[in-house]
């Protein structure tokens, strides 16, 4: 299963990785949620421009990922995460979620670094263990472009 629930024309037009099922997970399990990522995938179209665009801040790519998401009731979330020891609260401090819905994270990382990347996966793994995200995406672009 897997990989094969993502449309064929979108197999070809963008390169696709999988941890731990999480395709199946996503298709079966957060079907709307899932559609909404296909369909933005189906929609977006990456123009030079965008690329061209200098550094500082967010650049165009994900600023339309984000839009085409919000349309469709997706939004930025963060969690306050405390633990509490011998009655002392700890705060366990974590980023936030660019995209959050039904517990599906998409962040997007256009012109991310390794400590960025390192950053969101840890979010997403502390976040799946706290069972408050079942599943993670991260949009960005092979280091290629």
């Amino acid at each position: 299963m897997g990989l094969n629930l993502i449309p064929s024309d979108l197999r070809q037009k963008y390169t696709f990785g999988e941890w731990h099922h999480a395709c199946a997970v996503l298709a079966s399990d957060f079907p709307e949620e899932f559609q909404d990522i296909m369909d933005c995938l189906q929609a977006f179209t990456l123009k030079k421009s965008a690329i061209m665009t200098p550094g500082g801040g967010r650049s165009p790519i994900p600023l339309e990922i984000d839009g085409f998401l919000s349309k469709r009731g997706w939004a930025e979330k963060a969690f306050k995460v405390e633990i509490s020891v011998d009655d002392s609260l700890i705060p366990i401090p974590t980023h936030h979620i660019d995209n959050f819905k039904n517990r599906v994270g998409v962040e997007v990382e256009w012109n991310n670094k390794t400590e960025f990347y390192d950053r969101d996966l840890n979010n997403f793994r502390l976040l799946k263990e706290l069972r408050v995200l079942s599943v993670g995406v991260v949009i960005t672009r092979l280091s290629e472009l």
